[in-house]
């Protein structure tokens, strides 16, 4: 059996837990495999449903969640099976010799097969030290099938595995597909103003930093946000973050070019949905100084949040959008299953290869995003 074979199959049972509090390897991955399959379902209710946007949104989160528990499973897969692998090999000689007393003890028949040299005594006290290997044995013994066993199941679930995961991410390639879909026959969203071309134009083209562009923001903005969100005060440091994945750069922290920025960069994967963190307007979405295709929201009166390096983007400038809302998507090509399983075998690089960059601006002052939203770093 290949060794992507074994990680193939490993999949959605094996890993082992960092400590005693993490759920285990078996649980997790089973749950694994229900968030996708729980994903699967939702897709074919979310076509229908009454508000769309909304239960494709969740259903999308839903896939990423459940492909992300699987990617998950199979880096500690390549680790454990590594790590079996050396301990097998490392104890060949002990199994051997183990297999032999183990086949020795079986043979029931010739009554002189434990008689000593020595005459009795020598039997008898041949017989005690065999009485008193017996329990190592039988615990040596057991622990070997346990191995044993574990390489069976792994060999068992090869196919399953791979099918699951194709799934998964044909799955939500086809989520995506159908919120692109949804958004695109939208017709209902509230808007707070309609956005002027002409000083929007001007805006940028005068504009070359960010906070000069956002100082001027109000030209455009048609007047205060009006949304009842002064409650977003005390929800500091609780907000989620807008994509799944991981803070890559704090705010002020330099890139390998020596360039500091006041936001933080988010290393996500591919295609990966970016969500609303907060109700809020819109006060300008499209490209913007080095930013890439930039978003702008003001969930309350002198607070902006600013998204940089999306794809694809779900709304207008103007626009009142509700907290968890889709605003758009990640650039970058989805792995298909041949490419992460040879990532995970190989050990290379990570799957978060896109990166979204989120500041957030207090009255015109750029502030630690982390203070706002609940960060997760590298390991």
């Amino acid at each position: 059996m290949t060794m992507r074979a074994c990680l193939l199959a490993a999949a959605l049972v094996a890993g082992s837990a960092a400590n005693a509090q993490e759920q285990p390897p078996a649980e997790a991955a089973k749950a694994a495999l229900e968030q996708v399959q729980a994903a699967e379902l939702a897709l074919g209710k979310a076509k229908s449903g009454k508000d769309r946007v909304a239960a494709l949104t969740q259903t999308v989160r839903a896939f990423e969640a459940g492909l992300g528990a699987v990617r998950s499973g199979l880096r500690r897969v390549t680790i454990r099976e590594r790590a079996l692998t050396l301990e097998l090999t490392a104890q060949e000689e002990e199994i051997a010799g183990l297999l032999t007393v183990l086949q020795a003890r079986g043979r029931v028949g010739s009554p002189s097969l434990f008689l000593h040299p020595e005459g009795a005594l020598g039997t008898a006290r041949a017989g005690m030290i065999v009485s008193e290997m017996t329990p190592a044995l039988a615990l040596q013994a057991a622990e070997l099938r346990a191995k044993l066993d574990e390489v069976s199941t792994l060999r068992a679930l090869q196919a399953n595995a791979e099918s699951n995961l194709q799934k998964g991410l044909s799955g939500a390639q086809e989520a995506r597909t159908e919120l692109n879909q949804a958004i695109a026959d939208r017709v209902d969203l509230p808007k707070k103003f309609i956005e002027d071309p002409v000083k929007t134009a001007l805006l940028i083209a005068t504009a070359d930093t960010l906070e000069s562009f956002a100082s001027s923001l109000w030209q455009i903005s048609g007047g205060p946000v009006e949304l009842a969100n002064d409650v977003l005060e005390t929800r500091k440091g609780t907000l989620p973050l807008p994509v799944a994945g991981r803070i890559l750069r704090s705010a002020g922290e330099a890139d390998a070019a020596g360039i500091k920025r006041e936001g933080v960069l988010i290393a996500t994967r591919p295609r990966a949905l970016v969500s609303n963190p907060a109700a809020a307007t819109v006060r300008y979405q499209g490209p913007l100084l080095d930013f890439g295709n930039v978003m702008i929201l003001e969930p309350q009166n002198g607070l902006l949040m600013v998204f940089g390096g999306l794809d694809v983007v779900y709304a207008t400038t103007g626009d009142v959008l509700a907290e968890g809302a889709p605003l758009g998507l990640m650039g970058g090509q989805s792995a298909a299953v041949g490419e992460i399983l040879t990532q995970v075998e190989n050990g290379a690089g990570s799957d978060l290869s896109e990166t979204l960059y989120l500041e957030v601006r207090e009255n015109n002052k750029p502030v630690n995003p982390e203070g706002w939203f609940r960060s997760v770093k590298d390991d």
